[in-house]
This record gives C-alpha cells, sequence and structure tokens, in this order.
C-alpha cells in the first residue's frame, strides 16, 4: 500500500498593507462603539424609557419597535448592497454614505427632551436612521478585512477591532459621566463637577447631548480609515454593479441549500445575534426599570461592563486564531445564556429566590446585593458579547469565497437583521401585553438556546 503525502499549502503571495492601514481599520470600530454604548444601551435609551416616554414599560415598548423597524429595513437590504459592492469594488463610499446617515440621525436625538410626548414620533425616526446607518457602514467595513491581514491573523484582527471599540465606548461614556451628564438632584458630575457647556441637569441635556458627540466622534475617528486604509479597486460604474450584483446574489442564494454548514452558520447567527443585540439593548432600561437606576447609575454599570468586553474580545481575538472561532462563539453563548437566566432571578430585594435587604434610597452606587450581582452577571454579558461577534465575522470571513465577501457580509447582515426586529418585537409585545420588564426579557432565553443548536452542526472550513 502507497502512502500519500498530503498536499502542501498553497503559500499566500498576496501583498498586504501596511500596519498604519490596518490600525486605521480598527479605528473604526472606535469611531462606531459610541453609538451603541451611549445611545441604544446605557444613556439615551434608558433616558428616553424613564423621562421621554410615559412610563418605563411604554418607553421599552416603543423603543423596541423602532429598533425593530430599522431592524427589518437593513435586513431587506444588506445582501442587496453587499452584492453592489462587491461587482463596484469599493467599499469607502458606502461607508461614507451610510455614516453620514448615523451623523444626522444621532445629531437630531439632542431635541428629545423629557417630557414631550410631541418629540417622540421624531425621536424614534432619528433613531431608526442612524441605526440604519451605522449597521449598513458596518456591514462594508468589515467586507476590507481579507485584504487587510493574511487569513491566519483575521481572527487576531476581528477580535482587536471589538476590543478597541470598546475601549473607545469606555472612554465616551467616562466623558458624558464625568463631565456632561449630571444627577438632577445635586447638579453634579459622577465625578463632582458642574456640567460641562452650562448643560442643564433638569432638562438632561447631559443626556441628550450623546447624540452629537456620537456624531461628532464618528466623524473625528474614521477619519484616519478613509486616509491610511487601501480601498478595493473600482470593479464597474454603480449601474452596471447592481446588475451584475443582483444575478450574482441570485446565484449565491440559488447555492445556499448546498453549503449546508454556512447555511448552518448564518442561521445559527441569525438567532444568537437576535438575542444578542435585544439584550444589550434593554439592559440599561431593565435596568433603570428594576432598581431605579438614572444615568450615573447606568453609566457607571456600562464602563464596568465595557472594561470587561475590551478583556474578553482581545481574549476572545487570540483563542479564535487558536481554538478556532466556532469554539468561541459556543463557549460565549452558553455564558450569555446562563447569565440572562440569572438577570430573571434577581429582583431588587431577592437573589435567586434569597430574600436580601433592598438598595438604600440615596445611599452609595450599587449598595444592595442584588444590584451588585446584576452587575456581576452584566459584566458576563460583556465578557461574552465580544468574542461572540468578533468570532462570528472570523468565522464569516474564513467560510466565504473570497470574491464575494461583501455579498457574504450582507447576507451574514440579513441573517443578523432579518429577525433582528422579532426580538425587540417580542421583547416590546410581551412587555406592553403584561406590564413586566422581566416577562419581557424572558423570552431572550429561547434564542441563545435555539443558537447552540443550530451552531453544532457547523463545520468550520
Amino acid at each position: 500500500m502507497t502512502l500519500i503525502a498530503p498536499a502542501a499549502p498553497v503559500p499566500d503571495t498576496r501583498t498586504y498593507p501596511p500596519r498604519a492601514a490596518v490600525v486605521s481599520w480598527i479605528f473604526f470600530d472606535w469611531a462606531a462603539q459610541p453609538y451603541f454604548t451611549l445611545i441604544t444601551t446605557f444613556v439615551f435609551a434608558p433616558y428616553f424609557a424613564t423621562h421621554v416616554a410615559s412610563d418605563p414599560a411604554s418607553g421599552q415598548a416603543m423603543w423596541g419597535f423602532a429598533t425593530a423597524a430599522a431592524g427589518l429595513v437593513i435586513a431587506l437590504l444588506s445582501p442587496v448592497l453587499g452584492a453592489i459592492a462587491d461587482a463596484s469594488g469599493r467599499r469607502k463610499p458606502w461607508i461614507a454614505a451610510f455614516g453620514a446617515l448615523l451623523v444626522i440621525g444621532s445629531s437630531l436625538m439632542w431635541f428629545g427632551k423629557p417630557g414631550d410626548p410631541s418629540v417622540i414620533p421624531a425621536l424614534l425616526l432619528a433613531f431608526a436612521i442612524a441605526t440604519i446607518g451605522v449597521e449598513f457602514a458596518m456591514v462594508f467595513n468589515n467586507a476590507m478585512m481579507p485584504s487587510l491581514v493574511p487569513p491566519s491573523k483575521i481572527g487576531r484582527l476581528s477580535g482587536t477591532g471589538w476590543a478597541t471599540g470598546y475601549v473607545g465606548g469606555i472612554l465616551s461614556l467616562i466623558l458624558v459621566l464625568g463631565f456632561l451628564a449630571a444627577n438632577p438632584a445635586t447638579g453634579r458630575t459622577l465625578f463632582g463637577f458642574m456640567p460641562l457647556f452650562g448643560l442643564d441637569p433638569v432638562t438632561h441635556q447631559g443626556d441628550r447631548i450623546t447624540g452629537p458627540l456620537t456624531a461628532i466622534w464618528f466623524i473625528i475617528f474614521v477619519t484616519p480609515m478613509f486616509l491610511l486604509t487601501p480601498d478595493y479597486p473600482a470593479k464597474l460604474p454603480v449601474r452596471d454593479a447592481l446588475r451584475k450584483g443582483m444575478t450574482e446574489l441570485k446565484g449565491t442564494l440559488a447555492e445556499l441549500p448546498k453549503r449546508k454548514s454556512m447555511a448552518a452558520f448564518l442561521l445559527a447567527n441569525m438567532i444568537y445575534t437576535d438575542g444578542l443585540v435585544s439584550l444589550f439593548a434593554f439592559g440599561g432600561i431593565y435596568a433603570a426599570g428594576t432598581f431605579g437606576w438614572h444615568t450615573i447609575q447606568i453609566g457607571t454599570f456600562g464602563i464596568l461592563l465595557a472594561i470587561a468586553g475590551t478583556f474578553g474580545a482581545w481574549l476572545g481575538g487570540k483563542l479564535d486564531d487558536t481554538l478556532g472561532p466556532k469554539r468561541v462563539i459556543a463557549g460565549s453563548t452558553v455564558v450569555l445564556l446562563s447569565s440572562i437566566v440569572g438577570i430573571l432571578l434577581v429582583n431588587k430585594d431577592s437573589i435567586f429566590f434569597i430574600q436580601v435587604a433592598p438598595p438604600v434610597p440615596g445611599g452609595a452606587l450599587f449598595s444592595g446585593a442584588a444590584e451588585r450581582a446584576y452587575l456581576v452577571l452584566g459584566c458576563l454579558i460583556g465578557m461574552a458579547g465580544g468574542p461572540l461577534q468578533a468570532a462570528s465575522r472570523s468565522l464569516l470571513v474564513r467560510m466565504a469565497p473570497k470574491d464575494r465577501v461583501a455579498q457574504y457580509f450582507g447576507l451574514f447582515a440579513l441573517t443578523g437583521k432579518v429577525t433582528s426586529f422579532v426580538g425587540p418585537l417580542l421583547v416590546g409585545a410581551i412587555t406592553a401585553i403584561t406590564a413586566s420588564q422581566k416577562a419581557g426579557m424572558a423570552v431572550l432565553v429561547i434564542f441563545f438556546v435555539a443558537g447552540l443548536a443550530l451552531l453544532s452542526r457547523v463545520r468550520e472550513e
């Protein structure tokens, strides 16, 4: 019997851009993260639910419906735009166009005055526009990854990007809590200062300034990517790219059932991403309703969560290249599932059915045992959320055909968004029907269980 030696791997002969170009690309995550940290999670969303809406439950419901509407638009258009981008070759013009939507929508959130129901429709529309902008910009930014580093370093690149984004989120949150947003009762920020620029604590200008701040932050820190990171070369004019891209997308969708591992991964991503997005979107709102936390408490919680997320994303990137992205995704999902179950068993005066003393009004920060338990569970969520997202885009890069990366990132965004309106919609609907935030959050358990089941059918290629 003749033994045949395995074929030697084909050497990677491509030329990759210099380090400055890679670092500039990484700073896109830094530029975009304050939108998720300040607006959708820790400052503006809880402010909207507790001070703009009539009560936290109805605020959570309306925010969920707006998130669902934006997610539906993203789901329908992502694969189409990805296919057009692959055919046209260019990525940066798309990032610029959708980045402009992020800037415009975020800036308009300044007008969300407390106790003024007339601003709610326009405010939710601005939020939806900004969400569409940042999510589509991320599709095209992600599609640049294969041209920046060799395949063996994709995991580290993705993890470093997420970790850098978390650091940017931390700094933006410290800026808001330490210098801009003040407690209406004391008029002082977390650091004991009067708010900069004369921001009025009574009308929550420190909370509302997060919109314009997010816009300015994005413009400043996305600029190096446009200046230093090379774009894909142009191929076709937009009209021709539209025709070719749609044809290729139709062919990709037709062949997807034959690519069973890819199909299973996209379905798994669809479900666990929906759960994660909903968890981040409503975590701050849930804490505001359960413990009565205001901006400073929620923001401090966000800083601690983001620090945990930074460490988790960095470690996840290294484990990605060592163990493979699938194992990182599975481990992260298990942690998230355990954490959401734990959160549902924490009340103001009990932890896992054990009675504890409730927080003392006006007491020290996180003085209640239940608050500290929520803090620990939130940090676990932050530590697992970064690796889950970073390893998911890393796995997509490894599995997608190299000439259709943006198209598959469009499908990736599709599966991340096609049901993303379902999670917030279910949370919003169940919260509205039951008038219980806990009942609304409980639905998220299903998403992580189903995502794990589908992930077991994925083979890394």
